[in-house]
């Protein structure tokens, strides 16, 4: 019986088995991936100094972080919400000597005190890949073409990528678009909401045509271009163009150009993945810059629960078995397990194969079907 004390807070949750052998399996098939481009994984701790995972992306929000004061040091830890900024750490000190550009993937859990209103979970599971040393167009190509990689290795289909310039605004204010600093901000927050009333109230009426830019690529960069006043993103276009050649036609591809949320901390290239069957982005990646150490690098987070819905896994997935009986052959059991086949061993003689879960009994030294 379900005491009080049993209930676990609001944004968390078990995986239970079968949930939990998704889990695992997808994982697998997506940090295989990432190794088979070179990218060499790394294992960061849960929780740090809060300063050190605040201090080397723009951005990071410290006010969702879980602190606590550490008992040894007297200083705030915090568990970690974002393991990016983990692998920003990694690389500007323990691999600062490495050759780049360097390669690095993760998989592990990050929580946050308090949930936002479109996603309840407190605790995640990410995965990623950062590519240290460059945040050139090549980069780019591979952050996006490991990130397709990854997802149809796990199984994913129905793929699209949606292309953002995380830093639109501040490119066209300083010139093309004369913009006051202190403006910039309700600027950004206004296009990112698609507010045309809000963005005109708040003194940015140049930047209306850049609300109409978006949609599938082919006919939103051209809107783009053609609103882009004096050249100042012909770089940037010209950027995105060949990301997209490089693509084909592997996914669905859309701009949208002045998208600012997940892309805090990004520079001249960001983008955001979905799948049909998910409703939540499956994640998100571009080009930024390690603070301290100012290094380019570019990558890209994918996060566990909205995979698993574009994949359609439930908590009923039935897994062959062979049931052991008491008194069985251990050197034929082994022999099954190096097969490849799970083993359910009697502990009791009222133990029961179909019970148990079972498809499989050994018989005379051979799995034979229930």
């Amino acid at each position: 019986m379900t005491q009080p004390d049993d209930l676990l807070p609001i944004g968390l949750e078990d995986a239970l088995p079968a949930r939990a052998a998704a889990i695992t399996r997808a994982m697998r098939q997506v940090l295989g991936a990432m190794d088979s481009h070179g990218y060499d994984r790394v294992r960061p701790p849960l929780v740090e100094f809060e300063k050190s995972l605040a201090g080397r992306m723009e951005g990071v929000a410290t006010r969702r972080m879980v602190r606590f004061t550490d008992p040894e040091s007297l200083r705030t830890l915090a568990l970690r919400s974002d393991i990016t900024v983990q692998i920003g750490r990694i690389a500007a000190t323990s691999l600062a000597d490495a050759p780049r550009p360097l390669r690095l993937c993760y998989a592990g859990e990050v929580a946050s005190l308090k949930a936002d209103q479109l996603d309840p979970a407190r605790q995640r599971l990410q995965l990623g890949a950062e590519l240290i040393g460059s945040d050139s167009v090549a980069a780019a190509i591979e952050a996006v073409t490991v990130a397709l990689d990854a997802l149809e290795a796990a199984g994913l289909t129905g793929l699209s990528v949606d292309f953002t310039l995380p830093d639109l605004v501040d490119t066209l204010a300083e010139k093309a678009l004369p913009l006051a600093e202190e403006k910039r901000g309700a600027i950004r927050r206004e296009l990112d909401m698609k507010d045309a009333g809000g963005l005109k109230a708040a003194g940015g009426e140049d930047y209306l045509p850049l609300l109409y830019a978006t949609g599938p690529f082919d006919e939103a960069i051209e809107k783009l271009a053609a609103i882009d006043a004096g050249g100042v993103l012909a770089s940037r276009i010209a950027g995105l163009k060949e990301v997209v050649a490089a693509l084909g036609d592997r996914a669905r591809l859309t701009l949208d150009p002045s998208e600012r949320h997940g892309f805090e901390y990004q520079s001249w290239f960001g983008f955001t993945l979905h799948a049909s069957g998910a409703r939540a982005a499956l994640g998100r990646g571009g080009t930024y810059a390690i603070k301290g150490s100012e290094e380019a690098a570019t990558g890209f987070s994918l996060y566990m629960e909205p995979l698993l819905e574009a994949l359609g896994n439930d908590d009923s997935g039935a897994r062959e078995a062979v049931f052991l009986p008491l008194g069985h052959d251990r050197k034929a059991a082994a022999k099954l397990r190096s097969d490849g086949w799970r083993t359910v061993a009697a502990i009791e003689e009222g133990d029961e194969a179909a019970a148990l879960g079972c498809t499989h009994v050994l018989e005379a030294g051979e799995a034979k079907a229930l």
